[in-house]
């Protein structure tokens, strides 16, 4: 199969698989997602992502149909399903079918949704761009939320304006990106946001500060500027399925490229940590 789709029990591909009208995500986003890569039919990190989806439904009392190591093992056995070697691993729990009504009966139990398909990771040695915009959305950025629309928004200006990520700000104060986490290089000290209701908590900075750690790299978690995001030697973008990239320019303004020694000791770290996990030789598919 080169594409999978899986809703509460069923197995197709996204084209033939169907939905429930009366799903509340459809009118509500009512739901909470998480996502990571496939290598070798392994998915990477699988605990950790599994950790923060199920935190992310407790939050919002969205009971996930199953329980974390059966989940585990379905995801697994679906991915084995998909064709290639290196895959985009996508799934989201909503809260279930009913009529339109805000309040929810509380034994409802959830619907889970599962997306497969091919993937390739971005090559680290290339510069990315980046914006900066005023941090709009709501104040529980922790919750891994269906309730994107800000954040679709942000990253479809970065599009227009030639850009590959736009970086989020709330009075001057650096948050994350659209769909990414961003920390900085400065004098040998990495420093990322801590993790508070401001930013998703990321699966790939958190592996990243555990990188920095064994290589001896001083890391602080604390907020910084506009003005510190400017200045720093390196701007560091992370996701779940682009490990560790980093920024040449800023609105247009040349920015990072002061510390290519200690970024490519980061890179090379949280690399090999996936090449250990999935077995593959290379980020690349040959």
């Amino acid at each position: 199969m080169k594409e999978l789709a899986y809703y509460d029990g069923a197995i197709g591909t996204p084209d033939a698989l169907t939905v429930p009208f009366n799903d509340r995500v459809h009118f509500f986003g009512d739901g909470v997602y998480d996502a990571t890569v496939g290598g070798n039919h392994k998915v990477y990190l699988l605990r950790d992502h599994l950790d923060r989806f199920y935190s992310s439904a407790k939050a919002l009392d969205i009971k996930i149909p199953m329980e974390k190591e059966e989940l585990g093992r379905l995801l697994t056995e679906l991915l084995a399903k998909v064709e290639g070697d290196t895959h985009f691993v996508y799934w989201q729990v909503t809260r279930g079918a009913a009529s339109r009504n805000h309040v929810y009966s509380e034994d409802m139990k959830g619907k889970l949704w599962v997306m497969i398909r091919p993937n390739k990771l971005k090559n680290p040695d290339h510069a990315i761009k980046l914006i900066t915009r005023e941090d709009t959305r709501f104040y529980h950025c922790n919750i891994k939320t269906l309730n994107l629309l800000p954040s679709v928004m942000a990253a479809q200006e970065a599009e227009r304006l030639g850009a590959d990520e736009t970086v989020l700000h709330r009075a001057d104060l650096v948050t994350e990106c659209a769909h990414s986490n961003v920390s900085i290089l400065k004098d040998g000290v990495f420093i990322s946001h801590p993790n508070d209701n401001l930013i998703l908590r990321g699966i790939s900075k958190t592996h990243m500060i555990a990188a920095c750690y064994r290589l001896g790299i001083q890391v602080m978690e604390r907020a910084f500027t506009l003005k510190e995001l400017m200045d720093a030697d390196e701007i560091i973008v992370t996701s779940s399925s682009n490990f560790c990239l980093h920024a040449c320019e800023v609105d247009g303004v040349k920015a990072g490229g002061k510390d290519p020694e200690t970024l490519k000791l980061i890179q090379d770290a949280v690399i090999c940590e996936y090449l250990e996990y999935t077995g593959r030789s290379s980020i690349f598919d040959l």
